[in-house]
């Protein structure tokens, strides 16, 4: 009874703002019945263990598959390692919510899941570009590819990836944990984000919104940049050849991720890039509930069933068997 009541009533947790530190937070996940949540549940539970087995499947066949041992299906298995650990970050922990488990989030666990997801969300931008350069070189080089995209490249390119990801949201979680939380310390959501601690602080968030933004500006705009340039030259490029069984090929190569880079930046920009805080935390919730649980299983989905070479290889994994 006191979960239902805090999950369709958070308003009256209002009253519990006092003069001291909040050091734990009460998450509300999706407010609504008892079997409302529950089907929340199956859902999450279902999508996340068709995340993790999709995901892991790719890994997998590239690792068996020799063709398959490229620059471009070694990034693939990056994402795909980075999707499993995200959703991972997100689910167990939400479905503990919504279930009335696990609903208390201590201040340092709270921080560090904010630190820990917006890093790979980070690291995942910067893969995407790295993956679109990849594919421009590819397509508008392709007699030079195998020496301008070599091993040594694409290690360095992956590793800056994930350095470049996690270093670019320590100082945002540094100022976010400096801030102070007298009450309520109702959260709004199924997980800690920037929106909902900056709406909870009692102190000054100016420094961290507009850490925010500028972080989402380097991290988000630039790389979004260098993947919309690389298309633009890729789309040039198969413009110009002239049979149309070879531009179809060489569309094939990069459809897949051009889809993933579609569904990731336009719920991605929407979040963060944003001057200000103060948007819809029940519209951030749903967006992030379609960012960090819908894409790392549509992700798996589309390169498999838009890419020619994973097919061809999955049809001979399952004929060895």
């Amino acid at each position: 009874e006191t979960f239902l009541s805090l999950q369709t009533d958070p308003n009256t947790w209002k009253d519990k703002a006092n003069g001291t530190s909040v050091k734990e937070f009460i998450l509300l996940g999706f407010p609504g019945t008892w079997q409302f949540r529950v089907s929340f549940v199956v859902v999450f539970a279902f999508m996340y263990t068709l995340t993790v087995i999709g995901n892991a499947s790719i890994i997998a066949l590239v690792w068996r598959s020799s063709n398959l041992h490229t620059p471009m299906y070694f990034f693939l298995c990056n994402l795909s390692f980075l999707e499993i650990w995200y959703t991972t970050g997100v689910v167990p922990k939400a479905i503990g919510v919504m279930l009335g488990t696990s609903q208390t989030i201590s201040f340092s666990v709270c921080i560090f899941q904010l630190f820990f997801l917006l890093s790979l969300g980070s690291t995942e931008c910067f893969l995407l570009s790295v993956m679109a350069y990849d594919r421009y070189l590819a397509i508008c080089y392709p007699l030079r590819y195998s020496s301008l995209m070599n091993s040594v490249l694409s290690v360095r390119l992956a590793l800056s990836s994930w350095l470049g990801g996690f270093l670019a949201i320590s100082l945002l979680a540094f100022l976010t944990s400096r801030l102070t939380f007298c009450g309520p310390d109702v959260i709004n959501h199924f997980l800690c984000d920037i929106d909902s601690c900056l709406a909870l602080s009692c102190s000054d968030t100016w420094p961290v919104e507009l850490a925010t933004f500028f972080v989402s500006i380097i991290v988000v705009v630039a790389s979004c940049v260098v993947t919309l340039v690389s298309y633009m030259y890729i789309i040039s490029s198969i413009l110009r050849i002239q049979s149309a069984h070879g531009r179809k090929k060489a569309f094939s190569t990069c459809s897949a991720h051009l889809s993933v880079v579609t569904i990731w930046y336009g719920s991605t920009i929407f979040l963060y890039v944003k001057p200000s805080a103060q948007n819809s935390l029940d519209l951030n919730k749903i967006v992030n509930t379609f960012n960090t649980v819908v894409t790392p299983l549509l992700n798996p989905f589309i390169y498999t069933l838009r890419n020619q070479e994973v097919k061809l290889a999955l049809g001979r994994a399952f004929h060895k068997k």
